[in-house]
């Protein structure tokens, strides 16, 4: 079975092809609310062709998005070129987490797509942080429950606003710098948001293990999680495809009612 599976964030749009469970291929597209949604098929398409695969082969789509504007589009051209009703992550489907939040209808589905992948592939409790546009820690307990949920800024939102805001300091690329010890503008500014960036990751997770009175993992995913996982002993697992495995995990829990319901969701 090939199932895609698409993140629709602030800034990219990622889709995947799980296979039979096996991840065979990931891209990513620049997040934008004017592609219409033969753009995005023509895309799609093309991926699939990259992958080996043709439009037919795909059997199901499930979409975790938080940018609502785009929706429209992207799941338009979801039935235009594959003939297919996406399953939507969001209220009313059934994750198998138990989300003890105030307001649990304002959790970020890539967010319970990341707990649930987190939950399901490496068990609780676990603290799941992810790197993207925004850093999201959050955390689940032995029994899938999510409890927790911290919220700050994304390091590149973080150095786009340094040198937008700043008119002498330029772009810089977000790396691990040599060392510490610069020198010249440039590597002062990666030095600067990596270590500053590093700490606060750092500091975090300390405080999570302070206030939580049980061992736990913590699972890094998104973005730039590889560089700062590589760099410290707090994050125990890397995994840049927690999101879509979790996306399966949400899908394979759903596909035998829908499919009871509603019949072949192809229409």
């Amino acid at each position: 079975m090939l199932l895609m599976a698409v993140d629709i964030g602030n800034t990219n749009v990622v889709i995947g092809f799980i296979d039979d469970g096996r991840i065979a291929g990931t891209y990513r597209i620049t997040t934008k609310a004017n592609h219409t949604s033969d753009e995005y098929g023509l895309m799609i398409t093309q991926f699939l062709a990259l992958s080996g695969y043709k439009p037919a082969d795909v059997d199901d789509v499930i979409i975790s998005s938080v940018v609502p504007k785009v929706m429209h589009s992207f799941r338009a051209s979801i039935v235009k070129f594959l003939d297919i009703d996406p399953m939507i992550v969001g209220p009313g489907i059934k994750t198998g987490l138990n989300i003890r939040m105030d307001n649990p209808q304002n959790m970020g589905a890539d967010c319970i797509a990341d707990c649930a992948g987190a939950y399901y592939e490496y068990g609780g409790p676990i603290l799941v942080a992810d790197f993207g546009t925004a850093t999201t820690f959050n955390y689940v307990t032995a029994d899938a429950s999510v409890i927790s949920g911290l919220i700050t800024t994304g390091i590149r939102t973080a150095a786009a606003a340094l040198w937008e805001g700043t008119a002498q300091l330029p772009e810089v690329e977000i790396t691990r710098p040599k060392s510490i010890l610069a020198k010249s503008t440039k590597p002062a500014m990666q030095a600067g948001l990596y270590y500053n960036f590093l700490g606060g990751i750092e500091r975090t997770i300390a405080q999570f293990h302070k206030e939580i009175d049980e061992d736990f993992r913590v699972v890094a995913t998104g973005g730039l999680s590889r560089v700062f996982a590589d760099d410290t002993n707090m994050i125990d697992i890397y995994d840049p495809d927690l999101i879509f495995k979790g996306m399966r995990h949400i899908y394979d829990r759903n596909v035998a009612d829908s499919r009871a319901s509603d019949g072949n969701r192809r229409s």
